[in-house]
């Protein structure tokens, strides 16, 4: 009996406690086909990668580029103008490792084998990718909408997730200029 009481009391305490506000300055709203993704920006884990990723989303850099590399129980891979998984913002930025893990929702940087080639394409992880650990920026996090994140249309494996007419962004905005 106690053990019911204890967790009612949990759920009511847990659904009635305030949202985290998040900084709209360091939130980004990523809207996709199917809603919205909120992804919230982690200035203290890479400062110059966020703030050149705020740079590129103010430009209105990502918005109609196609989400071009998906691989099902790996990642989603987007920011190539180009489609091809070549293109870029033609600024490379230097890495910035962390202690951080690549969970579900993570947002990194995606680079060739240059440790310092990411320029503005990135990857959201649908699951735990410890293999990537250390080796690529984390930026950012996936806190709301990841459901959407999940309906993306999927590349196949023997193309390493290439996709034909791959799904596009909308649109990306920081949300304190969003409406």
């Amino acid at each position: 009996m106690l053990k019911r009481i204890l967790l009612v009391l949990a759920l009511v305490l847990g659904t009635s406690a305030p949202a985290l506000a998040l900084d709209p300055e360091n939130t980004l709203y990523l809207d996709l086909k199917d809603g919205r993704v909120v992804i919230e920006l982690l200035p203290q884990v890479a400062p110059k990668t966020v703030a050149r990723m705020k740079e590129l989303v103010r430009q209105g850099f990502f918005d109609g580029t196609p989400i071009h590399r998906v691989i099902p129980g790996f990642m989603a891979q987007m920011g190539d103008p180009t489609g091809t998984g070549t293109g870029g913002s033609g600024q490379n930025q230097q890495a910035e490792f962390s202690t951080m893990k690549h969970e579900r929702g993570t947002v990194s940087m995606a680079r060739a084998q240059d440790l310092n080639s990411a320029d503005s394409q990135f990857f959201i992880c649908f699951a735990p990718a410890p293999f990537l650990d250390g080796r690529y920026t984390i930026w950012g996090r996936v806190v709301d909408g990841m459901q959407f994140v999940d309906r993306i249309k999927a590349g196949t494996e023997e193309d390493n997730g290439a996709v034909v007419m791959p799904d596009k962004v909308t649109s990306i905005k920081v949300a304190a200029d969003a409406p």
